[in-house]
């Protein structure tokens, strides 16, 4: 929740939440900032890589340990993590405007990135994968997607697994799976019902990463997101299961994943996409004011006047319709399509707002020592992957039409 050069949001947030976000800008500005260059300038960070591996990738021990220090200290590094299980029990509102904060630069701060749907774990399933990943130990990544079934999983996958004694045993492939190398839980969705597939036929499976039946293509789909590859082919080869490893329950596994694609996906590609906005409209209006040509700043030209006008006004849209979908959301309701809508138009027009700013700049706006170009091909990428701008569309259709 920027104030840069914004006005006050309508949402009225709690004083706890403005003391939160006002901590998030303080650690982004004294903190993260400082190592941008650092970051950019580096190698070995991937695209949708969880934080703390991506920090781990890039910068030396020292770095790690305060960062993660300073999580634990501030109480941000519960941050997503629901009151049941020791965190901070924040509302969706309140996360969003504090993820908005640690947006505005692409050096990662470290915490508890925990999918909502892992909270379905029951049993021992809390403490071999659950805990694990709210302390920071283990990660997870989410393997729908295959070589034919992208936009129509539910219709077309065809990894599937079949029951034998305590066991189920997977067969098949999944593609594009982001961080699969790095992760130690891979969430794998496998039809368990050839005739009901996704109304009561698609299972959930916890996999551990080093179960024999399961080979990761550790060199990785090579793509402009970055130096490192970040997009991984998954086998499953006769990859046997325990029963006890099932996420949820038997056949409903596609209702799971479209609950974590509804918020992790979806609704967190606002503040995702808010963040870089906000840093690049401030850019923006800082480099006008300062680069003259003919005789005068560029901040008087009308041309580049009315760039401006535009990014802010993408910015404040976006900002006012996540916030109000955020809130919807914690009052309880159903907020699948709107979800859709707050990823269609924080990708699109996102992309958009960073291409203005790049052009504002000039050459130096594709520099890489600024982190323009970083957001736009993380913006970019985001109107194909976890499900592309035009199958937003058809989420929405359906509802206005019933």
């Amino acid at each position: 929740m920027h104030t840069d050069s914004t006005t006050p949001s309508p949402f009225a947030l709690p004083d706890e939440v403005k003391s939160f976000c006002e901590v998030a800008r303080r650690i982004v500005r004294e903190e993260l900032l400082p190592l941008e260059q650092e970051y950019l300038a580096s190698d070995k960070h991937a695209y949708g890589v969880k934080e703390t591996i991506n920090l781990k990738n890039v910068f030396g021990e020292d770095v790690v340990k305060r960062l993660t220090k300073l999580s634990h200290d501030t109480g941000l590094w519960n941050l997503m993590v629901p009151e049941e299980h020791g965190g901070s029990g924040l509302s969706m509102l309140a996360q969003i405007a504090i993820l908005e904060e640690f947006n505005y630069t692409p050096v990662p701060f470290p915490f508890a990135n925990v999918p909502n749907i892992l909270y379905q774990c029951k049993g021992e399933q809390i403490e071999r994968f659950l805990k694990p990943v709210i302390r920071g130990e283990k990660t997870t990544c989410f393997a729908q997607t295959e070589p034919d079934a992208g936009s129509d999983p539910g219709g077309m996958m065809r990894t599937k697994a079949v029951r034998d004694g305590d066991d189920w045993v997977l067969n098949g492939t999944k593609m594009w799976i982001s961080m699969a190398a790095e992760s130690d839980i891979i969430m794998v969705q496998a039809v368990t019902d050839e005739e009901k597939r996704q109304r009561g036929g698609i299972t959930m499976f916890l996999v551990d990463r080093n179960n024999p039946g399961m080979r990761i293509e550790e060199c990785g789909i090579r793509t402009w997101l970055g130096p490192k590859p970040s997009q991984y082919v998954i086998h499953f080869d006769n990859c046997r299961v325990s029963s006890k490893d099932v996420l949820g329950e038997v056949g409903k596994g596609f209702t799971l994943g479209q609950r974590w694609l509804t918020i992790h996906d979806r609704l967190l590609r606002g503040p995702y996409a808010l963040g870089k906005m906000q840093r690049a409209l401030d850019m923006s209006v800082e480099w006008s004011k300062q680069r003259v040509t003919f005789g005068k700043p560029i901040s008087e030209r009308q041309a580049i006047q009315w760039k401006l006008v535009d990014m802010y006004i993408d910015l404040e849209a976006l900002r006012t319709l996540t916030y109000s979908v955020a809130a919807r959301a914690d009052a309880g309701e159903d907020v699948r399509t709107e979800a859709a809508l707050v990823k269609l138009v924080s990708t699109e027009w996102g992309a958009r707002s960073v291409n203005e700013a790049i052009q504002v700049h000039g050459a130096m706006g594709e520099s890489l020592e600024l982190p323009l170009t970083l957001f736009y091909r993380y913006l970019r990428h985001a109107q194909i992957g976890g499900g592309t701008s035009e199958i937003q569309r058809v989420l929405i259709a359906r509802k206005l039409l019933a």
